[in-house]
């Protein structure tokens, strides 16, 4: 099968693009660069010149393969409101481009804010867009479908290896800007946590036997509590870690100041059954702990 891969060169989509060409699949990676180009080429990709900013780009991309995988997201927090914007025209443009096809569109969200007070589940619906989290990814695979799309939707945790880990990577920053590492409260809310190769691979899998309108979760740890997240950082950047509220957390923190006080915590027990996902790599804390801080 010949795939259109946006975030082709990406923390997510550059494995997602090995997956699927070790599986057999071919490969268009969306790039912008010529560094990108050539970092595709050396993955046996074809690399495709453009950018989510670029919908034409998107739309020649979708239309010349036989599915999409979406993974690419501007993560730049400072216009986030903008950053969704682009991403739900960008699903919207390669939708229009797929109707009537049944072609499979596979888009990337996260588990973030779908539950309180338990693990979410697959079956639980994204955020309303008027709950104050304006990512509209999944509203807009929802609305592609109803075009005679095969759209599936891919839920992220914290994904992590030894250089990135999510939005804990801004914790690290913080706690480098600031020389202290924080939590909020006694810290034990709890963040689902999932390897990168590991939550990588399950879009092969979504593509290959996912139904449409399906929401899978690549969530190894259900929840790691978040004063241990915040201890390995001290230890790692030998900072002293300590207890803020709520308050101080907002000041402390930004625009991360509203989620490291609470849970976002997921299940993939359906996912596992359904697809036969599993995950076998390294756990979240022990990442942290083998990560080079200095």
């Amino acid at each position: 099968m010949r795939v259109f891969v946006t975030g082709a060169t990406g923390f997510i989509g550059s494995v997602v693009v090995k997956d699927l060409i070790e599986a057999g699949h071919s490969v268009l990676g969306l790039t912008r660069s010529d560094a990108g180009a050539r970092e595709l080429a050396a993955a046996r990709a074809e690399a495709h010149r453009g950018s989510l900013e670029d919908v034409e780009s998107l739309r020649s991309g979708a239309a010349s393969a036989d599915a999409v995988i979406h993974t690419a997201f501007n993560h730049d927090f400072s216009r986030f409101q903008q950053d969704c914007d682009e991403d739900r025209k960008a699903i919207e443009a390669m939708g229009e481009v797929l109707a009537g096809s049944g072609k499979t569109l596979i888009v990337t969200s996260g588990v973030a804010l779908v539950a309180q007070g338990r693990p979410a589940t697959e079956d639980d619906a994204p955020p309303s867009l008027g709950s104050g989290f304006p990512r509209a990814s999944e509203h807009a695979a929802a609305a592609v479908e109803k075009l005679g799309v095969k759209s599936m939707v891919i839920r992220l945790p914290q994904v992590h290896d030894t250089e990135k880990q999510g939005l804990i990577t801004y914790l690290i920053q913080t706690a480098r800007q600031t020389g202290v590492s924080a939590y909020v409260g006694d810290g034990e809310n709890r963040w689902a946590a999932a390897p990168r190769y590991s939550a990588a691979g399950l879009y092969r899998l979504a593509l290959e036997k996912g139904r449409s309108g399906a929401r899978y979760h690549a969530v190894a740890e259900e929840g790691v509590r978040v004063r241990e997240i915040a201890e390995a950082i001290g230890r790692g950047l030998k900072v002293p870690v300590k207890s803020l509220s709520q308050e101080e957390a907002n000041a402390h923190f930004g625009f991360l100041g509203r989620l490291v006080g609470i849970d976002l915590t997921a299940s993939s027990e359906k996912t596992r059954k359904e697809l036969g996902w599993s995950s076998s790599g390294p756990a979240l804390l022990s990442d942290l702990g083998n990560m080079k801080f200095a």
